[in-house]
């Protein structure tokens, strides 16, 4: 921030992993990038060091007694750092994997509807649609004289409402009370009569309070008559005049039909409350079911023959199939009957439950049932509920299949939610608009306000406004906020919190951002770059580890790590404003920024071939019906705006059918018609960002398939053999073997901080090295177990040269640049674009077949230009060997070496979903309805020039 005095955050002697005891100057309340290769050491130098201490000095404030309950925190290995203000780390994780947290919930949007919705709604009828009305006493007094004045009226407090049952016990309760007449399904009874009504039906039930015509000798009569009817009818009176009558509530209430609502409130709007989340999903939005093909695989079969084969699962099978029989009766078909000819409603009754009453016979008798579960309910208490001692039932489990609720249809709230609307909307319609139509929304919602309305939302329409505000300055306009935020990229995840900090207008804070650009695209960096700008110019300090160029152009100053990964990174190469480091600085980052190093074009791009893949009407999530050509063979590329299309189209449709194509698993792809060209392919793979390991025991060595035959080489060894080892005694998986116990070979204790995140404390008993001394005797080339873990895959490519199926998958891993990382490198510590690099590793150490369909996420993330080099270099060479690679990108030195581009929106949200542009890269720059477009020609003609 220009009018700041300058000062620094000053680090000195850092040595957090491979950082080479570097010291730095750091200007604070200036934008700046930190850059470099992947695995230099950015991270160690900014959350590992700079966060840490931060948080250490956090926790330091509390008591010693709270601090006892969250253990110590270790000190940084750094020698000082000055300067350092409160620190705010907004990462690139996913900000909840809880299926309740929402978009809505996470940026509290949500809170605020909901209270909008309860203080300013009108409530509408669900019978009717008339809008709800609510009196006083006095008012209807006042309108029972303006509609009734010398008529003879009936006054009567309803009681009960549809539900079956004699009450016996309440009409005796009523006379002993003095009353003498009830009103029972319209008909008038005398209490000192025997009533009898079948128990089976549903009844209303109204208690008579008096009867008069109303006029001023009356008055004070009606008053109190009136008062005793709302007494007994809890807030509710029928009036009846003839044969027509009419309901008044001191609550919401049907005019016409008297149904009534509870008073409402923000938790009346909340799926997370059990006062308003649906309770058939329990405010899910779906309900796990078995598929009805599953239910019933031969509908040509009946009842008797065993048409319903899981049927014999359920407890007490013979009851339930004498009342499926019994169902089955009553709608006139027999047990006999094939499934085929019977109606569809009453095979829905028999999968999912009917309130009905109907008779049955079981062990000779007949019985009466006034309701039915349904199959999907009963085999899901065999799924969920085994008795003790009972084993599961993991196979019913594993038929399942997540389905929008067919109660709220997916809204989450309870039906009484949805006739609260504000003009013409309900809660949840608001849930389902993208966030910019919702922001147009909140900007007009006071011109369907009433006046005294207007008054009460007025600061939270501000708070609203304020809110969405942030979200679309972050490039998020696409969202809404019914999305789960489990589905939420890591990127997305991480803007959603930068939109929450700039909200809540900090000043004096350190944030470090990691990668915040992950996901965007072009057309949307700006404005990020924007917001960053303006978190800046609160007041606070904003460092930003980023290989965006864009980002590193609009940054004041420029920090660089290298000069390469692993131990031979670690070192400040630069450190300077972003003018004197694009001009001066040597390091490869500025030779890039410059244009003296670059992603040339390819020379020739690969012709399309005759064979297709071709998916055809694609109808999920915002995708309009379309029919998409992929070009086998070839390296494609699907790019566009965030919300255009690109994630349902790859991994909602196309990757969950071919997986459940060649694979045969229960993987539910979003609707489409079909898809052609599956015979030219043996396989697809799907090599994603998501964690190779969620422990500290998982590595690189475990994942790719090597460390086993690393443990059978050991136990081979002279020493293994006296001592009796076998290769699970090297396995730090493999309980009481030799693994060390205390921390069960993970090299690191686990402390639980509460509302903090999770730390790891090296070993004390083992000190990381993860097995019992014992173990460690044992030495291959003079390296025990634990020191050969440690090695870097670039080191233990020369150790273990002479062991073909061990080298082989490290040359892999060497391939996709990791040469930097260890063999026993925890799987916690890997990045996004890490993990995605063994896996990718993994599948080079495979042999190949050239027809397998590779699909890929965004594989740049986290990779420096160099970086992003030579993976492009390693997905060519998957093409070359006949396969076909697919890539999801923003990255536009991916997009632009792409054979075959397909650029889906042409904008994000409801109004996406189209294919806009599709051909080679020439092709796709020049369509002028590509938002993709001008930023790909800029970079094609660039790449033109320096060639």
């Amino acid at each position: 921030m220009k009018s700041k005095e300058k000062s620094f955050l000053e680090v000195e002697g850092a040595r957090v992993h491979n950082l080479k005891n570097v010291s730095l100057k750091i200007p604070r309340y200036e934008l700046v990038v930190i850059t470099g290769l992947s695995g230099s050491g950015k991270s160690s130098l900014t959350f590992d060091t700079i966060f840490a201490e931060g948080q250490r000095r956090y926790l330091e404030t509390f008591s010693g007694y709270a601090r006892q309950f969250m253990g110590e925190l270790k000190r940084p290995d750094v020698d000082k750092i000055s300067g350092l203000s409160p620190v705010i780390s907004i990462e690139q994780k996913t900000t909840s994997r809880n299926p309740r947290s929402t978009v809505g919930t996470i940026t509290e949007v949500y809170d605020f509807l909901r209270l909008l919705f309860a203080k300013t709604a009108t409530a509408y009828s669900s019978e009717t649609g008339e809008a709800m009305v609510r009196y006083s006493q006095k008012q209807i007094v006042q309108e029972l004289e303006k509609l009734y004045t010398d008529k003879n009226i009936i006054l009567l407090a309803p009681l009960i409402k549809g539900r079956k049952g004699q009450y016996q016990e309440l009409f005796a309760g009523l006379l002993k009370k003095g009353y003498t007449k009830v009103r029972i399904d319209e008909v008038f009874y005398d209490l000192d009569e025997p009533i009898e009504i079948d128990r089976y039906k549903i009844h209303d039930i109204e208690l008579v309070i008096d009867s008069l015509k109303i006029e001023t000798k009356n008055k004070k009569r009606l008053d109190n008559s009136l008062e005793i009817a709302l007494k007994e009818g809890k807030g509710i009176v029928l009036v009846q005049e003839g044969k027509n009558w009419r309901f008044f509530s001191q609550h919401l209430m049907c005019p016409t039909t008297g149904i009534a609502y509870e008073e409402p409130d923000p938790n009346s709007f909340s799926f997370n409350s059990p006062y308003g989340a649906c309770p058939t999903c329990s405010g899910l939005g779906e309900v796990s079911e078995i598929p009805r093909q599953d239910l019933l695989p031969k509908p040509q079969s009946t009842l008797e023959k065993g048409a319903i084969p899981l049927l014999k699962q359920v407890r007490s099978t013979a009851v339930v199939t004498a009342k499926i029989e019994g169902l089955l009766k009553k709608n006139g078909y027999t047990a006999k009957t094939p499934f085929k000819e019977i109606d569809d409603s009453i095979i829905q009754k028999i999968f999912y439950g009917t309130q009905e009453s109907f008779s049955y016979h079981y062990g000779g008798e007949k019985k009466y049932s006034d309701q039915f579960e349904g199959l999907i309910q009963l085999l899901q208490q065999v799924a969920e509920q085994s008795e003790e001692g009972e084993e599961k039932k993991p196979w019913i489990a594993s038929l399942m299949r997540k389905t929008t609720c067919p109660t709220c249809h997916g809204t989450r709230l309870k039906a009484q939610a949805l006739f609260f609307k504000i003009g013409k909307e309900n809660i949840a319609d608001l849930s389902k608009m993208s966030l910019d139509k919702l922001y147009n929304w909140v900007q007009n919602a006071n011109d369907v306000l009433g006046t005294a309305e207007k008054l009460i939302a007025t600061e939270i329409i501000k708070e609203l406004k304020s809110r969405l505000n942030f979200l679309l300055e972050v490039g998020l306009s696409y969202l809404h906020l019914n999305r789960s935020s489990h589905t939420l990229s890591g990127g997305e995840a991480q803007r959603i919190r930068l939109a929450t900090q700039i909200g809540s207008e900090l000043t004096q804070v350190l944030y470090i951002l990691d990668e915040p650009s992950i996901g965007l695209h072009p057309s949307d960096n700006e404005r990020l770059i924007q917001s960053l700008q303006r978190l800046r110019d609160l007041g606070n300090s904003v460092l930003v580890v980023e290989h965006d160029k864009d980002m590193m152009l609009h940054a004041d100053h420029i920090v660089e790590i290298g000069p390469f990964a692993g131990k031979n990174g670690g070192e400040v190469l630069a450190c300077s404003s972003k003018e004197d480091f694009v001009k001066n600085s040597k390091t490869i980052t500025a030779q890039y920024l410059r244009g003296e190093k670059n992603i040339a074009l390819p020379k020739n791009r690969r012709a399309q071939s005759d064979k297709v893949l071709r998916l055809i009407g694609a109808t999920g999530n915002n995708l309009k019906n379309i029919s998409v050509n992929f070009p086998l063979g070839n390296f494609i590329v699907v790019s566009g705006v965030s919300g255009g299309g690109k994630s349902s189209l790859i991994t909602g449709t196309l990757y969950p059918a071919l997986h459940e194509h060649f694979y045969k698993e229960k993987t539910k792809p979003l609707p489409y018609q079909k898809i052609e060209g599956l015979e030219h392919l043996d396989k697809v793979i799907a090599v994603d960002q998501k964690p190779i390991g969620r422990t500290p025991r998982s590595n690189p060595a475990t994942y790719v398939g090597f460390f086993a035959d690393i443990r059978n080489l050991f136990a081979l060894m002279p020493e293994a053999k006296i001592r009796g080892y076998a290769p699970g005694t090297f396995s730090f998986n493999v309980k009481n073997g030799g693994r060390c116990e205390t921390c069960r070979g993970s090299g690191y204790k686990t402390i639980q901080m509460g509302l903090l995140p999770d730390v790891y404390v090296l070993c004390d008993d083992c000190q990381g090295k993860r097995y019992l001394r014992e173990t460690l005797e044992v030495r291959y080339k003079g390296k025990s177990i634990s020191e050969v873990l440690a090695m870097s895959i670039d080191e233990a490519d020369a150790f273990f040269e002479a062991i073909p199926q061990i080298h082989r998958k490290i040359k892999a891993l060497q391939a996709v640049g990791l040469g930097y990382i260890t063999l026993g490198q925890s799987s916690t510590t890997l990045s996004g674009g890490e993990a995605q690099r063994v896996k990718l590793a993994t599948e080079l150490g495979k042999k190949q077949t050239g027809k397998t369909f590779y699909l890929l996420d965004e594989p740049t993330t986290g990779l420096h230009f160099d970086d992003v080099k030579m993976l492009l270099s390693v997905l060519q060479k998957l093409v070359d060997l006949g396969n076909t690679v697919l890539v999801v990108e923003h990255n536009l030195d991916v997009i632009k070496v792409a054979d075959y581009v397909i650029d889906m929106g042409p904008v994000g949200g409801d109004a996406g979903g189209y294919v806009v542009a599709e051909g080679t890269p020439e092709t796709v720059a020049k369509n002028k309805k590509s938002l993709t477009a001008p930023f790909l020609m800029e970079e094609l003609k660039s790449e033109r020039q320096k060639s």
